[in-house]
């Protein structure tokens, strides 16, 4: 997801999701596009620049595990909160997972 309407979108009309240190946001039917899109959310309320781009690669890693059994066609956004900059790659994991779960059953 690279457009700021589209993150809006999701953010506004999505249904969401927190679970440990992740806020999920999910709308289906956001493009008729056959790949879901996602995004990222990573502010400065995580940490410094390193820390903020070492949440981000962590993310990109878990969610590209699983971005082939999310809708076709859904937009997902995926929100560090602060304590993120200290989680381990484990505990995003299955943060995630519940996250994703609750929103689109995902496993």
């Amino acid at each position: 997801m690279r457009r700021a309407e589209d993150f809006a979108t999701v953010l506004r009309s999505g249904a969401r999701a927190r679970s440990g240190e992740l806020v999920v946001h999910h709308a289906a039917g956001l493009s008729a596009e056959s790949a879901p899109l996602v995004g990222l959310v990573v502010g400065r309320g995580v940490g410094g620049s390193v820390t903020r781009h070492t949440v981000s690669r962590k993310l990109r890693a878990q969610l590209s595990a699983r971005l082939d059994r999310l809708p076709v066609g859904s937009g997902t956004v995926v929100r560090a909160l602060p304590g993120a900059g200290t989680a381990s790659s484990g505990q995003l994991s299955s943060a995630l997972d519940a996250a994703l779960d609750r929103l689109v059953g995902v496993r």
